[in-house]
């Protein structure tokens, strides 16, 4: 079941990924994305401990195959009417009870390797240099990451949803929580999976090597939209990544056309203040991500929807028929007000 498991969401992750870089954001590294290629040292350590993994249980699986394949060929044949052959009942010969033990031997010296490896492979990932890191706190949600970049000082910190964005080689420290049930952080190019669980705090640490967007995924079951429970890890030049920070740590724009303005008033007119927050307006509700800067967002609805103008109306007008079970209720704004709250709300980059 856990193979299953993993191959369903190693697929997901490559067909996600391959969306996401079509979108020309940033651009991932020549050729299809691969959920299995390293970009960073904690998925290296994590990808040769696999590699290790597979060909030793291989190497035993095929030598199994020969051993069952060689005695089924070498047992004599025998008709309808062959009396049994009691001869060896009673008679203990050396021969089998060697090939057994050695056997056994093998398979512990082989299980006792492995367990080394993992221990080695364990130590080195603990060992990744953690000067001058970027340090974020993310909580999982029934079905969406909030993603709090902690600044030094406090005027520094800023909130944003479902995007992380970290420097090319600069370590990243990330406390994970959660809000409600289990999660599983996982982005396979950069790091191994780590659980987030109601009331404790865990730490998962990585650094990317090379630009690109990367697909994470929850990687636990954890309601009836797991499967729609992602985001993007986008690892850009640290000159880029300082821009980004600096423009999401300002207020919202204000509105500059009509349009835009009348969607401000919708937004703060509606209920959408009672779950949302959008800086620099009175809107300052936690329930739901912050929307402060939502028009420079690669996707909506924690990857189900790329973040267009059409599709940010398909979500504000029935987020239930996209993502049934989402506490974001159905809209009954009149069209044109639709209209201009979406104008609004793609316009806050």
């Amino acid at each position: 079941m856990r193979v299953r498991h993993a191959l369903f969401v190693a697929a997901v992750l490559a067909l996600g990924a391959t969306g996401a870089a079509a979108q020309g954001t940033v651009p991932l590294a020549p050729g299809p994305h691969d959920a299995l290629a390293a970009t960073g040292p904690q998925a290296a350590h994590i990808g040769a401990l696999w590699n290790l993994f597979l060909a030793l249980c291989t190497a035993v699986f095929a030598a199994i195959l020969i051993a069952c394949g060689w005695a089924l060929w070498r047992t004599p044949r025998a008709a309808v009417d062959t009396p049994p052959d009691l001869a060896h009942v009673d008679r203990h010969e050396p021969g089998p009870y060697r090939s057994v033990a050695l056997a056994t031997g093998v398979s512990a010296l082989l299980l006792l390797f492995l367990i080394v490896a993992s221990v080695w492979t364990d130590r080195a990932l603990a060992r990744l240099p953690l000067e001058q890191a970027i340090n974020l706190r993310v909580t999982g949600h029934q079905w969406w990451w909030e993603i709090r970049y902690e600044g030094s000082p406090e005027s520094q910190t800023f909130t944003t949803a479902n995007e992380l964005h970290v420097p090319v080689g600069r370590p990243v420290v990330i406390q994970l929580n959660s809000d409600d049930v289990i999660h599983s952080l996982w982005v396979p190019n950069l790091s191994g999976k780590k659980d987030l669980i109601p009331g404790r705090t865990a730490t998962l640490s990585f650094r990317a090597d090379r630009p690109g967007i990367y697909r994470g995924q929850c990687a636990e079951f954890c309601g009836y939209q797991h499967a729609f429970m992602a985001f993007e890890v986008i690892a850009e030049a640290p000159e880029h990544y300082e821009a980004w920070a600096e423009q999401q740590r300002r207020e919202a724009s204000e509105p500059s056309d009509p349009r835009g303005k009348r969607g401000k008033e919708v937004f703060l007119g509606s209920t959408c203040v009672m779950c949302h927050t959008i800086q620099g307006t009175d809107a300052n509700a936690i329930r739901g991500p912050d929307l402060t800067h939502v028009g420079g967002r690669t996707t909506l609805a924690s990857g189900t929807l790329p973040n267009t103008d059409e599709d940010m109306k398909r979500w504000i007008r029935n987020p239930q028929q996209l993502k049934p079970g989402v506490n974001m209720p159905t809209s009954s704004l009149a069209e044109a007000d639709l209209d201009a709250l979406v104008t609004y709300l793609r316009g806050l980059k």
